[in-house]
């Protein structure tokens, strides 16, 4: 089937990106429906495809922290923001892990992988992942029933008691079966208001743009994109399917030889 390739990196995925945030709605890139096991966006190779993780050549799969089974949220992140490894935040004096920023859609619809949907921004948890910063955004699909009466984050703790201390609690223990220690959070753990969470949004939108015009060290992030205007890592609509073909016939080589 033909195809048109969008990149996490790419600029038509937040077109007036600005506007969106005026209003605090951005565009979010589905990767793990709640429920959902550990699928990542793959920022590391070209068009960064969305695939299951693997760490030390195995499949990695999200732990279930009870009383839940996998991720508790539709997971995800914003294109166009990367949290840059060299910058050092000066509210937790940590450096970026080399993504693009998180976002947990709080919406009622379960989402799919690859689905792109327009949320509302509501809050930010200050997560601190080994020493890394790894922002947490919670927002809310525009199109659910509760989006006009969630507009921040003490709505949602007003509407749906215990949903925040969950949030906090699963990021906290989730990487623990697999024997790594409790992520630790800025500010107490507590939530930050909406504004907040705009700013640094636009923070690493900043960071994405001199990525993508290749002003700073890309830290190993694929960069190739369609629409970026004066990016040097653009490259044309038949290359960018000359990668997906080429992914396409590669696997079914796998396949054959499997069987």
């Amino acid at each position: 089937a033909d195809c048109n390739p969008i990149e996490m990196f790419d600029e038509e995925l937040n077109t007036d990106y600005g506007l969106y945030l005026e209003h605090c709605l951005a565009k979010l890139v589905i990767s793990n429906s709640r429920r959902w096991q550990a699928f990542v966006i793959a920022t590391k190779e070209p068009l960064n495809p969305i695939k299951q993780d693997v760490k030390k050549g195995k499949l990695r799969y999200v732990a279930n922290i009870f009383p839940h089974k996998g991720y508790i949220w539709n997971y995800g992140a914003l294109p166009q923001t990367w949290e840059d490894p060299s910058h050092k935040d000066k509210e937790t004096d940590c450096c970026g892990d080399n993504d693009p920023i998180d976002v947990c859609d709080i919406g009622t619809q379960v989402c799919s992988p690859g689905q792109v949907i327009q949320v509302k921004v509501l809050g930010i948890l200050a997560m601190i992942d080994e020493g890394e910063m790894d922002w947490k955004v919670i927002a809310i699909n525009a199109n659910d029933e509760d989006a006009e009466k969630l507009n921040c984050i003490e709505d949602v703790r007003k509407s749906r008691p215990g949903h925040l201390e969950a949030t906090v609690e699963w990021f906290r223990k989730y990487k623990v079966p697999d024997g790594k220690p409790e992520n630790q959070f800025g500010f107490n753990g507590e939530f930050k208001d909406k504004d907040f969470a705009v700013e640094i949004i636009k923070s690493t939108h900043e960071h994405w743009r001199a990525l993508v015009q290749k002003q700073t060290n890309a830290g190993g992030i694929e960069c190739k994109n369609m629409s970026c205007c004066n990016s040097p890592f653009q490259f044309s609509a038949d290359e960018a399917r000359a990668v997906v073909q080429s992914v396409r016939a590669s696997k079914n080589r796998l396949r054959q030889q499997q069987w």
